[in-house]
Formats: structure tokens, C-alpha cells, sequence
């Protein structure tokens, strides 16, 4: 079927690119592939002089979202290209500087920081570009699959993505009294990205989810933003205030026996 996610001539804008290997990067190029226009927006002016390079003449904005200047000076300078019908918020930030330490030693400063920039934005991002949405917009964050397993190598980050995903419905709430759009999450599973490159820890965790997802595999970007991209699209348009989780059944698979077998195998230190 042609045009299956009726993106043609939609006007999509995409936060967070990073680099090639960003979610938001894969989804921007299935959405332009789709026929949608993109428009990006970066943290500083250094990464939107990378994503020149990497996409020549497309709008890239600046746009910090610890800053409310910033993020009200980006609404008014998007007004001149029309109707948003959709916004993928693919940003988060968690100061890992003093590597991982146990949960309870989490500063005040490191926490709040975190919620502002990871979870909050999405908030003050919607806020202000209301009045540019179309009546059936779709807004799109990126969670992770599950925030209710206290991984020691994800830090602090569950608690504020369990936030991020409980503010998707009071989101779609507050909107409902003067619109139609809509507010999902991509639940990912453990990704092999720049981002995630930098958090102590991860990679023996993302060795440990190949073993356990079913396949063998782990989750590719590409499968995070092609979903992504279906809940931009019309194509979703009954699917509201949900996580989609997509971890290439991890989560079913924590006790399969070559896991357990290993396991006991190990010696345990007492």
C-alpha cells in the first residue's frame, strides 16, 4: 500500500539528533522517506553545525530546553513555517560525572537537573508550541522498556523516565479541553548509541539483553524509530497517553534456562 503512514507533505519536528546513531536521527530519515518535511533542533549551536554537515540546507534550530527564553524564542521563530502535525522529543540528561553511584546517593542538583532537561521539557516544549499544532498533531517521547527494573547501570534516569511516562496522560488531558493531540512514548530497549555509550556500565548491560532477548539480537535504532514514526503518523490515531514498548521480548525472557544455568554456575560472593 502506497503512503501507508500518511505523512505525505506532514511537517514533523524532530528534537534531539545527536549524531547518525541517534534515535531521533533514524526517525527523521524514515519520516523524510515517508514525504513528511523535518525540522530539527539541536542543544547548541556546535551540534547544529554537525547536523549541517550531515543534512545541508534542512531548518536546524537552537534550543536549550534548560532555558525558557530559549524555548519561547524557538516557538516564535517556528511560526513561519505553519501547522506542526507532529513532535518527536527524543532528548535526555542525566550528569554521570562522578560515575554511577548507589541510588540513595543521588545529589539534589544531579536529580532536579536531570527531570528538568529529560522530563520536564516535554512539558514546557508542548506548552509552548501549542498554538502551532495542528487539531490532530501527535506528539512522540522516547522511554525506556521498563522503569521498574532498579538496573545499577542506568543511575537515577528510571524514576525520571517512570515521570516522562505518567506525564504523557495528563498531557493528553490538559490538551483534550481545546484539541486532539495525542501523547505516546517509544519504551526502547537497551540501544547501542552515542548517548548510551556514555553511561558507566552499559555495555556489559546491553551484552547481557542480547543474551536474554529471545532472538538473540538486540534492539537496532531503526526498530525504536520505526515505531516512532507509526505513532506520528495518522496511521495511530487511536493510540494516545501509552508506552510502546519495544525491547524485542526482553522482558518475557529474564528466566530462560541458559540465563539461569550461567547463573548458578557463578560463583556468589556473600
Amino acid at each position: 500500500m502506497q503512503d501507508f503512514l500518511q505523512l505525505k507533505d506532514k511537517r514533523i519536528l524532530v528534537q534531539g539528533v545527536a549524531n547518525k546513531k541517534s534515535v531521533a536521527f533514524h526517525t527523521a530519515r524514515v519520516l523524510l522517506e515517508a514525504g513528511a518535511e523535518v525540522i530539527y533542533v539541536v542543544r547548541n549551536q556546535h551540534r547544529r553545525d554537525q547536523l549541517a554537515r550531515l543534512l545541508g540546507d534542512a531548518p536546524i534550530y537552537v534550543c536549550d530546553v534548560e532555558h525558557q527564553a530559549e524555548i519561547d524564542a524557538l516557538a516564535e521563530r517556528l511560526q513561519d513555517h505553519g501547522a506542526l502535525h507532529g513532535v518527536l522529543h527524543s532528548i535526555a540528561f542525566a550528569d554521570y560525572s562522578e560515575g554511577v553511584r548507589p541510588f540513595h546517593e543521588t545529589t539534589r542538583r544531579q536529580f532536579l537537573q536531570a527531570v528538568d532537561i529529560s522530563c520536564f521539557s516535554l512539558v514546557a516544549m508542548s506548552n509552548a508550541l501549542k498554538d502551532l499544532m495542528a487539531r490532530d498533531a501527535s506528539v512522540v517521547t522516547i522511554s525506556i522498556s521498563t522503569t521498574r527494573m532498579a538496573s545499577e547501570s542506568y543511575g537515577f534516569m528510571a524514576p525520571i523516565k517512570a515521570a516522562l511516562d505518567s506525564s504523557l496522560a495528563f498531557l493528553t488531558k490538559s490538551f483534550s479541553a481545546f484539541s486532539e493531540v495525542r501523547f505516546n512514548a517509544v519504551g526502547a530497549g537497551l540501544l547501542k548509541t552515542s548517548a548510551s555509550a556514555g553511561i558507566p556500565g552499559y555495555v556489559d548491560a546491553f551484552l547481557y539483553a542480547e543474551q536474554v532477548i529471545p532472538r538473540r539480537r538486540a534492539v537496532q535504532t531503526q526498530e525504536v524509530a520505526n515505531t516512532a514514526a507509526f505513532l506520528l503518523s495518522p496511521r495511530s490515531s487511536g493510540i494516545t497517553a501509552q508506552t510502546i514498548v519495544v525491547d524485542a521480548g526482553m522482558s518475557i525472557n529474564y528466566f530462560d534456562r541458559r540465563i539461569i544455568e550461567s547463573a548458578m554456575r557463578s560463583p556468589v560472593d556473600h
